[in-house]
C-alpha cells in the first residue's frame, strides 16, 4: 500500500490512532488493494492491518418516533471477527441516550417532533440494552463517546444541571466500562466540568474543530487528564468546505493542520509520561485524507536522528 506508518516503541502500548470509520473507496492505494473487489467485510479486514483502532460512529444516529434504533447483533459479531485480539473499538452511544432534544430539523415525516424532548436521554435501560448488544466486542471495546450537542438554556438550565443528571445516570451504568463525554458547549469548559469527570472516573473528548477551541488551547487552562486514559478527536472546522474542496475524495491532504498536529503530538507525549492512554480518531474532514493525517501526526512522534 501507499501508506507508511511508524509507531515510535515508547508509545506502542499506550497510544491507538486510526480513523473515524473505515468505508472508503478513495482510500484504495494507501490503506486498501486498488486491485481487490471489496465486499463490505473486507474493508475492516484489511483496515486492522494497518491500524490498531477505529471509531465507530454509524450507531450514534437512532433516535426516531417509533423508538431507538440499535445495532444488529450480527453486525457487531461480524466486526468482532474481521479484526485480530488486540484492536480496539471507540464507540459513539446513540444519540437516542445524549440528546435532550428531537433535532429542530426533522423530515417531513417527523416534523411533528422537531424540539420535542427525547424521552430517552440518559436511560440508563437503554445503555444496557446497547452494552448486551456489543457484548461480542468483549476484550475489543474502548471508550464509549457520549457525544452531547450544543445545550442551550431552553435545553439544559445549566452546567450545574447538566452534571447532576450525569451523576444520577453514571451511578446507575455498568462498570467495567471506559466512558468518555464530550461537550460541545465551549462555556461548559471549566473546572466544575472537569472536577466532575476526575471524581466520575469518566473520561474526557478533546474534540478539534467545529466551534471548540483549539485542543492545546483547552489543555493549558485546565487538566483535562481525568480518568486513565483520554481521547482526541480531529475533525476540522468546516465540514462543507472541505467536503467541497475535496469532491468527497479522500486520498490527499487538502488542508493541512500542523499546528494541531503539533499539539497532538505533544498531548500524546505528555499523556505517555504520566502513563495515561491515548485514543485518536482521525476524520477525513480533518485535512482531506485521515489515513495520511494519521502518518504526518506519527511523523511528529518519531524522534529525529542524532
Amino acid at each position: 500500500m501507499g501508506l507508511s506508518l511508524h509507531m515510535p516503541e515508547k508509545y506502542r502500548s499506550r497510544l491507538r490512532i486510526g480513523t473515524c470509520s473505515w468505508k472508503y473507496d478513495s482510500w484504495k492505494g494507501l490503506v486498501y488493494d486498488p486491485r481487490k473487489q471489496y465486499a463490505a467485510a473486507d474493508y475492516l479486514t484489511d483496515y486492522a492491518k494497518l491500524f490498531n483502532t477505529v471509531e465507530i460512529d454509524q450507531w450514534f444516529w437512532s433516535l426516531f418516533p417509533q423508538g431507538a434504533k440499535l445495532p444488529e447483533v450480527r453486525t457487531v459479531q461480524r466486526y468482532a471477527q474481521s479484526v485480530p485480539d488486540d484492536f480496539l473499538f471507540t464507540v459513539k452511544v446513540p444519540n437516542a441516550i445524549t440528546l435532550t432534544h428531537y433535532y429542530a430539523k426533522q423530515p417531513a415525516a417527523m416534523k411533528e417532533y422537531a424540539n420535542r424532548p427525547n424521552p430517552h436521554f440518559l436511560d440508563v435501560d437503554l445503555l444496557n440494552r446497547f452494552l448486551e448488544i456489543l457484548a461480542p466486542l468483549h476484550g475489543k471495546l474502548g471508550p464509549l463517546m457520549f457525544q452531547f450537542e450544543y445545550l442551550n438554556k431552553q435545553k439544559m438550565p445549566s452546567l450545574a444541571v447538566f452534571l447532576d443528571q450525569l451523576d444520577a445516570f453514571f451511578g446507575q451504568a455498568p462498570h467495567g466500562v471506559a466512558y468518555a463525554i464530550e461537550t460541545r458547549n465551549p462555556n461548559w469548559l471549566v473546572a466544575e466540568l472537569f472536577d466532575f469527570l476526575r471524581q466520575r472516573g469518566l473520561g474526557f473528548v478533546l474534540l478539534e474543530g467545529y466551534y471548540m477551541p483549539p485542543i492545546a488551547e483547552v489543555a493549558a487552562r485546565h487538566n483535562v487528564r481525568t480518568a486513565g486514559f483520554s481521547v482526541i478527536r480531529l475533525h476540522g472546522p468546516d465540514r462543507q468546505g472541505i467536503e467541497a474542496r475535496t469532491g468527497g475524495q479522500w486520498s490527499e491532504i487538502a488542508e493541512p493542520k500542523d499546528d494541531g498536529l503539533r499539539a497532538t503530538a505533544a498531548l500524546i507525549s505528555e499523556n505517555t509520561d504520566v502513563a495515561i492512554d491515548t485514543v485518536v480518531n482521525v476524520n477525513n474532514h480533518y485535512e482531506g485524507c485521515a489515513p495520511l493525517t494519521i502518518q504526518r501526526l506519527l511523523q511528529r512522534l518519531t524522534p529525529l536522528p542524532a
